[in-house]
C-alpha cells in the first residue's frame, strides 16, 4: 500500500486511480459508500427537533435505545432539572427544555454527554397565563430547532429564539394567552421551511400563527373562526404536491398552505375538545382523540354537584368548592365566567361536548374545501387517547388511553390487530407514545415505561421501568439513547 501510495502521489486525482489495481478499486468505492451511508445514518441519529421527534411523529428511523432501563440500570446521567411539562429537545451535543420554578419561566440548554446545565435564561413574561394548579404547566411547550437556532414559545409572552450559546436572537411578543377552563397552553412550536408554527386557540378568536425563524417577524396569521380550541402541536403533511400545516381543534381537522395560510381544507366530526396531535404515514393522516361528555357519567351535572350549594342559593362560589376534589376544575364550570357555577353553567356544557365525536380518522390525501365521509379512508371509536398523539410506525397505527389499554391497527386497512389490551400500567397517560428498532415506548403519568415489541396480534412487552414518580412529558429518542424527564430530574438511558 505504500508502494501504491508514492507511485500516485505527484499524479492528479482522476490519473492516481487509474493506476490502482481493478480489486482495489471495488474495495475504495464500496468503503466509501460504507462511509457515507454510515455518516447520512449518523446524521439522522442526532436530533429530535421538537416534540415527538421528526414531524412530532415520534418515530426515529436511526436510533437504537435500550430495551431495558430505569433508576440505577443503563442509566447514564441524572441531572435535577425544575418544574415543566415540555419534552426534551434534543440536537447534537445539546438538549432543550423549558421550566417553571420560583414564579420564573426559563429555556434551559443541558450537556447531552453528561446532563451538566450549560445555560439557562428567562423568559420576557410579566404576567403568567392562567394553568391548572395540578394538570397543567405554563412550561408546558416543547422548544423547536434547526440545529443552529432553538425557539420557545410561553402563552404568557410567546417566542424567544437563541442561538446554541444561549444569546438571545428575536423575541416576538404576544398577549397572555386565555385557555378554556384556564388549564393553560399545551401546543408546541414547530418549524418547517424556515417558519415557526405556533398554536394561538384560545378561549376567545383561535389562530394559527406563522412567524420568520431568521428575524422573528409574522409571515401570516390564519384565523380559526368556526372551530373551537385545541390543544395539540401544528404538523406538516406533503398533500398533492402541497405542503400543509394540520392542526386539530375543537370539532375539526383544519389543513392550512404553508406559504400563505390560506385554509386548504377542513374535516368536521372531532372531539369536542383535542389534546393530540395528528401524524402521517403510509400516504394518509391519522387523527384521534377522546374528549369527556359523550359517554355517560364522564361530565358533572347540577345533580351531582349540588351537594356543593352550602348555602342552597343555586349557585356554587369558589369558597364552597375550597378543600374539595373540584376545586382545581372550578374556572372549567364556570362557563360564562360570572365567578359562581350554576346549573345553566353546567348544561351548556354539556350540549357542547355531545356536539363531540370521538374517533380514530384515517384522512384520504387530496381533499380541498369541507371534506365529507368519503375522504375518510376507515375509523374507529374504541380505544381513544385523550392526551397522547397517535403513533404511525411500520404500517400500524397504535393508540393508548387512560388506564393503561393500548391498540393497535393497520394503517391501510384499519384492520385490528390488537385493542384496549392492558399494558399493567393502570394510570392516566399524558406523555405520547415513541417508537424506534421494533419497539414502541409507553408512557403512563405514574412515573411507569412499558416497551412493548412492535407488531403481533397482542401487546409483547419487553421491559417495564418504575421512576416513581410523575411524568407528563414524551421521551426523545437519539442514537443508543432514551431521555425522558419525570417530575424532577432529565434521565439519560443507554448503553
Amino acid at each position: 500500500m505504500r508502494q501504491l501510495q508514492t507511485a500516485g502521489t505527484h499524479l492528479p486525482p482522476k490519473r492516481r486511480f487509474r493506476h490502482i489495481p481493478v480489486a482495489m478499486k471495488v474495495k475504495l468505492l464500496l468503503l466509501t459508500l460504507s462511509l457515507a451511508i454510515n455518516m447520512s445514518a449518523t446524521a439522522a441519529e442526532i436530533w429530535w427537533p421538537q416534540f415527538r421527534g421528526p414531524n412530532c411523529s415520534g418515530v426515529s428511523d436511526s436510533a437504537k435505545p435500550p430495551i431495558e432501563f430505569g433508576p440505577g440500570k443503563n442509566q447514564l446521567w441524572k441531572t435535577a432539572v425544575p418544574p415543566g411539562a415540555s419534552s426534551p429537545c434534543v440536537w447534537d451535543d445539546r438538549i432543550f427544555l423549558t421550566a417553571f420554578a420560583d414564579g420564573k419561566l426559563e429555556t434551559l440548554c443541558l450537556a447531552r454527554t453528561d446532563g451538566k446545565l450549560l445555560w439557562r435564561r428567562p423568559a420576557p413574561a410579566e404576567k403568567l397565563e392562567e394553568f391548572h394548579a395540578t394538570e397543567g404547566s405554563p412550561a408546558a411547550a416543547t422548544p423547536t430547532t434547526d440545529g443552529k437556532t432553538v425557539i420557545s414559545y410561553f402563552g404568557s409572552c410567546g417566542l424567544v429564539a437563541y442561538d446554541f450559546n444561549g444569546q438571545e436572537l428575536w423575541q416576538h411578543k404576544l398577549p397572555v394567552i386565555q385557555t378554556p377552563g384556564s388549564f393553560g397552553s399545551g401546543g408546541s412550536p414547530a418549524l418547517a421551511g424556515g417558519v415557526v408554527l405556533v398554536n394561538r386557540d384560545q378561549a376567545g378568536p383561535c389562530s394559527l400563527l406563522a412567524v420568520d425563524l431568521k428575524s422573528g417577524k409574522k409571515l401570516w396569521e390564519a384565523p380559526r373562526t368556526d372551530v373551537g380550541p385545541g390543544f395539540g402541536s401544528p404538523m406538516l403533511w406533503k398533500n398533492a404536491g402541497t405542503d400543509e400545516v394540520i392542526m386539530s381543534g375543537s370539532l375539526k381537522l383544519k389543513a392550512y398552505d404553508l406559504k400563505t395560510g390560506k385554509e386548504r381544507w377542513s374535516l368536521g366530526g372531532l372531539p369536542s375538545f383535542t389534546c393530540t396531535t395528528p401524524v402521517v404515514g403510509d400516504g394518509m393522516l391519522f387523527f384521534a382523540g377522546w374528549a369527556p361528555g359523550k359517554e355517560a357519567n364522564t361530565m358533572p351535572t347540577w345533580a351531582s354537584m349540588v351537594q356543593f350549594d352550602k348555602n342552597k342559593d343555586g349557585a356554587i362560589t369558589p369558597d364552597e368548592l375550597k378543600g374539595t376534589e373540584m376545586e382545581s376544575f372550578f374556572r372549567s364550570l364556570d362557563v360564562n365566567h360570572d365567578g359562581k357555577i350554576t346549573k345553566e353553567d353546567l348544561d351548556s356544557l354539556a350540549a357542547m361536548m355531545a356536539k363531540g365525536e370521538n374517533v380514530l380518522l384515517a384522512v384520504k390525501p387530496g381533499g380541498k374545501g369541507e371534506l365529507s365521509e368519503d375522504a375518510v379512508a376507515w375509523k374507529q371509536t374504541r380505544g381513544l387517547p385523550y392526551v397522547p398523539s397517535p403513533l404511525h410506525y411500520r404500517g400500524r397505527v397504535y393508540l393508548v388511553k387512560d388506564g393503561g389499554m393500548a391498540s393497535c391497527f393497520d394503517a391501510k386497512t384499519g384492520k385490528v390487530h390488537y385493542q384496549q389490551e392492558r399494558l399493567n400500567a393502570a394510570s392516566s397517560f399524558y406523555a405520547s407514545p415513541v417508537a424506534a428498532d421494533g419497539r414502541v415506548y409507553f408512557t403512563s403519568l405514574n412515573g411507569k415505561v412499558v416497551v412493548v415489541e412492535a407488531g403481533g396480534d397482542a401487546p409483547k412487552t419487553l421491559h417495564q421501568a418504575d421512576f416513581g414518580e410523575r411524568i407528563s412529558a414524551t421521551p426523545a429518542l437519539v442514537e443508543n439513547a432514551i431521555y425522558i424527564r419525570t417530575a424532577t430530574a432529565l434521565y439519560a438511558f443507554g448503553k
